[in-house]
């Protein structure tokens, strides 16, 4: 039999601070793997998923689900089995947030904010969409609606009333993306946000020195960090951004192209 998972063994690999987070993975993978008991985890960010998928290694399957095929956040289903997990079983309930929208209007930073200060982890709801014209919905973990339900009844200034509703009620999702490029003089965080935020290396500094950037879900403080393709890159106030693609100019500098979500604002 195999030898239990260390989570020692891949602290090399992430960052020190994402130490607990790995070692909560690892003891669900060993809990899988040599109890034969599936998980299913609460709703995890890309870069959590990834972290577990490393962990994973292949040798138990990850199912996962967050309500629709595009959501950023995706509760996890872990199996030795290797049995997908009907949809209804992943426990992700949708609501709608319903307030008077001829009178008020409601901001995704209210929302998140609500649901972020009701006393229930951040991991326990999933995507905030909107279609763009006033109506907001979001997933939460299906245990959780009648505390939502029966608590939530203000977001910011606005009266709201929390009503779940089917999946097939999903709003029509208003992306809010658009194509962005730039060029950088190297392939540095800070000079590849210089190059796509217009901000300059100095702000940019006090930016990373804050906390205000991340790199794939992952607050980064290192300016002198390696962009590359795929990565997703955000900055407070300014959104994010993943690149799509990078090629070399004939002056030496890196033509960028990506796909950018502006910060919600609205």
């Amino acid at each position: 039999m195999m030898e239990k998972k260390q989570a020692s063994s891949f602290y090399p690999y992430f960052e020190q601070e994402e130490r607990p987070t790995i070692d909560y993975f690892v003891g669900l993978f060993n809990r899988v793997l040599y109890q034969g008991e599936p998980v299913l985890t609460d709703f995890l960010d890309p870069r959590k998923r990834q972290i577990l998928q490393a962990v994973a290694g292949g040798e138990i399957m990850l199912d996962e689900y967050g309500g629709y095929d595009e959501a950023e956040k995706k509760r996890v289903y872990l199996t030795s089995d290797w049995l997908p997990l009907p949809k209804k079983e992943f426990g992700v309930s949708l609501l709608e947030i319903s307030y008077p929208q001829k009178f008020a209007q409601l901001r995704h930073s209210q929302i998140l904010g609500s649901l972020a200060n009701s006393g229930v982890k951040t991991e326990t709801f999933g995507d905030i969409v909107t279609d763009g014209q006033g109506r907001w919905q979001f997933f939460a973990e299906k245990e959780l609606v009648p505390f939502f339900s029966e608590n939530i009844y203000r977001m910011g200034p606005v009266k709201v009333k929390l009503e779940e509703v089917e999946m097939r009620d999903l709003l029509a999702i208003e992306d809010g993306s658009k194509a962005l490029d730039g060029v950088a003089a190297s392939l540095r965080l800070d000079a590849v946000l210089a190059a796509l935020s217009g901000k300059s290396r100095t702000q940019l500094k006090q930016a990373l020195e804050a906390g205000e950037v991340r790199l794939n879900w992952h607050p980064e403080t290192k300016a002198e960090k390696e962009v590359q393709i795929g990565d997703l890159v955000s900055l407070r106030h300014f959104g994010r951004v993943k690149i799509l693609s990078i090629y070399p100019t004939k002056k030496g500098r890196f033509h960028l192209e990506g796909q950018f979500w502006p910060a919600k604002r609205q």
